[in-house]
């Protein structure tokens, strides 16, 4: 890599642009945010999903305010700017808020440098294996094993993600012997690929372990969140007690206890979540982390916004990228806010694999009539 493109993958650059303004459009789930500099360059971005509307409070209370007038060459600096005016509130809101700084700023990076982002980290916009991921818990057993096997058949894929527990559940399942029924007859379905499970802290660790056994037996070698996340004590002992991979970080913003999960072997396998993190360039701290503590980091992305676009292009560039990237397989009936956010489809799935965008930026264009229905604001120099 060359020491211009060394520096912009740490986030620093030699444009002379200062920030001039900061457009957001939200609704409940999602906050798209547009990044203006005062020479005109422009990039688009998005904060973290869900409760989106109060994100954009947040953005334009907590974030905005420090960065704007502030050089656009150096992310980290700005997001250590807001973090130190900004430091009572370290919390998760702060983080989801600032994912959409960052990314809008990846975006206009790339868009002036004429490079797709995973270019700017020293990737190339190659395939990624992805996997078939299911968010519901509401199906039966019966019935995810037969659409996960259409898209087994219908679009090559090779690895499948599907739900235990229920979610924070305190060993209580969605049904009575939902757990023991849908391991084995999803597993025996499918057949010979990879598969996961993940059970959204639902159990004590007792019953993971229980759990983690029959997942065992079943060819299954991926564990997500057993225990409660909150409770490392608790994953770390399913961890040493289960010869299958226990993995897990997706909810973890704060690098402090990203350390202690690494250093004290709480898991197999993490999972950041980029907008849940603060965006790419916090990421990467934590990647780095994961390296020195040689931790694979297979990410959790489990929507079809820019939080998957953006894993993508990080997949494509880090050399601790675990086997595949997760791909939501929901559509309108269980995530309608999704739908036509972007007017080129980041996301068509051959024989399984995805390929990471190579237009500059990001590599997708937000749909400006979803823009359109969306609550606007503004926040700008005078």
């Amino acid at each position: 890599m060359s020491d211009s493109f060394h520096s912009i993958a740490t986030g620093v650059v030699n444009s002379g642009f200062r920030i001039q303004r900061l457009e957001t459009f939200a609704n409940e789930f999602l906050c798209v945010v547009k990044l203006t500099t005062d020479s005109g360059a422009v990039g688009f971005g998005q904060t973290s999903t869900y409760n989106a509307d109060i994100t954009q409070t947040v953005f334009h209370r907590q974030i905005a305010p420090w960065v704007l007038g502030q050089s656009a060459d150096d992310l980290g600096a700005l997001i250590q700017r807001v973090e130190e005016k900004e430091h009572k509130y370290p919390g998760s809101y702060r983080c989801r808020a600032l994912a959409g700084l960052d990314t809008a700023w990846w975006d206009m990076v790339g868009k002036l440098h004429g490079k797709p982002v995973v270019e700017l980290l020293g990737g190339k916009p190659t395939q990624l294996r992805a996997y078939a991921s299911s968010m519901k818990r509401d199906i039966t057993p019966k019935d995810e094993a037969a659409r996960l096997c259409r898209l087994r058949d219908e679009y090559g894929f090779d690895a499948f993600k599907w739900r235990v527990a229920a979610e924070c559940g305190h060993d209580q399942d969605e049904w009575p012997g939902r757990t023991e029924d849908i391991i084995p007859t999803v597993s025996t379905a499918l057949g010979n690929v990879a598969k996961l499970v993940d059970a959204n802290s639902g159990f004590s660790v007792k019953r993971a372990i229980e759990v983690g056994q029959l997942l065992t037996d079943h060819g299954i070698g991926h564990f997500e969140e057993p225990c409660p996340y909150w409770h490392f004590d608790q994953t770390k002992q399913v961890t040493e007690a289960l010869a299958i991979d226990v993995t897990g970080g997706e909810q973890d913003w704060d690098l402090a206890h990203w350390e202690s999960m690494m250093a004290n072997r709480v898991v197999d396998v993490v999972q950041p979540d980029i907008m849940y993190l603060g965006g790419l360039w916090r990421t990467l701290k934590m990647v780095a982390m994961a390296q020195h503590f040689n931790f694979p980091v297979t990410p959790h992305s489990a929507n079809l916004s820019l939080v998957t676009v953006c894993t993508m292009h990080l997949l494509g560039a880090i050399e601790n990228a675990g086997p595949y990237l997760e791909l939501s397989i929901e559509g309108p009936d269980y995530y309608p806010w999704q739908q036509q956010l972007f007017l080129n489809d980041p996301f068509k799935v051959i024989d399984g694999r995805v390929t990471i965008p190579s237009s500059p930026g990001w590599g997708v264009e937000f749909n400006p009539a979803w823009l359109a229905r969306a609550r606007y604001q503004v926040s700008e120099c005078s």
